[in-house]
């Protein structure tokens, strides 16, 4: 091959793979404001930055192609109160029909999975918004009534109720919609400026399970990345405040678990009553649990022959990243076992199991000695215990 032929191919399998990666977002604006700008943003961890504009046409027809490498967000917008999140996958072709006022809610869209499945969530967040509206209504038109504060009592537990629902439903949408960005963009959705559908603190664990999930396939992604070091702020202030550790009851047993383990024998939590236990929970796509894992292999290695073993339970989605896992971060020499059914996995509510990494240490008799021991609390604790065995 010479090396104009050479040079050839190179050229056209770059072009190639930026067709791959083009998005085309067409459509059409209903009344249109002549001459008015339509604007392009990206979004950035914490910022907006336009990357294109055009003119709507007399009809109201405007056109954007992007290049995109992975899923990212961006916003088609008029202005700062008329704009549309959108989530754009590689290769996407999408079309949109809206009103020239109502970005928010188009008429119809196609071609945009992740796009449509945002205006399906912004619809319920919008009759939630709307009820809690109607009851600041009520209570501007009784403003003179004798029976004011029996009705204010009445309004704020109907408005409590309705943010209880958004909630649980924000949460379920966001359990459906792990494996895509827009369960980042729940997180942060609000009902009115500065009240957030989700509490950082009260719901915690969501934002944990989102980070699980999304810094482990978007590691380099902007917004990916500012959750994660949120995350990371979030719980040193929580250990800050609580300690490394929980010790639990010592009375407390730890409930059965009965999985399949990597050659599908079912290996039971209490075949291992008689030695001091590592009851881990973790996954392969979850990050913090990879880098905890160097300190399970120290751990064993020190105190396994004084009677320490390790049951290891894994919410992997597939067999073959689990055992990969397994094999990648050498693993091999204590007990695995999993139904590979990721977060639906039973032992998800046997445990009440939020977040992972999460584990606990059992005694001899399968008692819960303490919970969620990382780096050196691990070894200081077996130290600990084994000293008085």
């Amino acid at each position: 091959m010479n090396l104009r032929i050479a040079q050839l191919l190179v050229l056209l399998s770059v072009f190639a793979g930026c067709r791959g990666n083009k998005v085309e977002i067409s459509g059409k604006l209903e009344n249109p404001v002549q001459g008015t700008y339509i604007f392009l943003d990206e979004l950035k961890a914490n910022e907006l930055v336009t990357v294109d504009s055009v003119i709507l046409s007399d009809d109201g027809n405007f056109y954007f192609q992007r290049v995109v490498k992975h899923p990212s967000f961006y916003l088609l917008k008029i202005n700062q109160n008329n704009f549309l999140t959108m989530l754009f996958e590689p290769g996407e072709k999408i079309k949109i029909s809206a009103l020239y006022d109502s970005l928010n809610y188009p008429l119809s869209i196609t071609g945009s999975q992740g796009t449509e499945s945002m205006i399906g969530y912004n619809r319920e967040l919008r009759n939630t918004i709307n009820k809690v509206r109607s009851l600041s209504e009520i209570y501007r038109a009784s403003i003179d009534s004798p029976d004011l504060p029996e009705i204010i009592n009445r309004l704020d537990s109907l408005a409590q109720d309705y943010l209880n629902e958004i909630n649980t439903y924000t949460k379920g949408y966001i359990d459906e919609n792990l494996s895509s960005l827009v369960s980042l963009i729940a997180l942060y959705q609000q009902i009115a400026p500065g009240v957030y559908v989700l509490n950082p603190e009260e719901d915690f664990e969501y934002f944990i399970k989102v980070d699980s999930a999304m810094y482990y396939r978007y590691p380099e992604y902007d917004p990916v990345v500012s959750l994660h070091r949120q995350v990371l702020e979030m719980a040193a202030r929580y250990d800050d405040e609580q300690g490394s550790s929980v010790d639990a009851t010592p009375a407390m047993t730890a409930p059965e678990i009965a999985l399949p383990d990597p050659q599908g024998d079912t290996i039971r939590l209490s075949s291992t009553r008689g030695s001091i236990v590592l009851l881990d929970f973790w996954a392969a796509w979850c990050p913090p649990c990879r880098k905890e894992n160097p300190n399970l292999v120290e751990a064993y290695n020190l105190y396994n022959r004084k009677g320490f073993q390790i049951y290891q339970v894994s919410l992997d989605k597939s067999r073959e990243a689990w055992l990969k896992g397994i094999r990648d971060d050498n693993l091999g020499r204590w007990i695995h076992v999993s139904d590979v059914k990721y977060w639906n996995s039973m032992v998800v509510p046997l445990y009440k199991i939020n977040s992972i990494p999460y584990n606990l240490l059992l005694d001899e008799e399968g008692r819960v000695i303490a919970t969620n021991l990382r780096g050196n609390a691990l070894l200081v604790k077996l130290a600990e215990v084994f000293s008085q065995l």
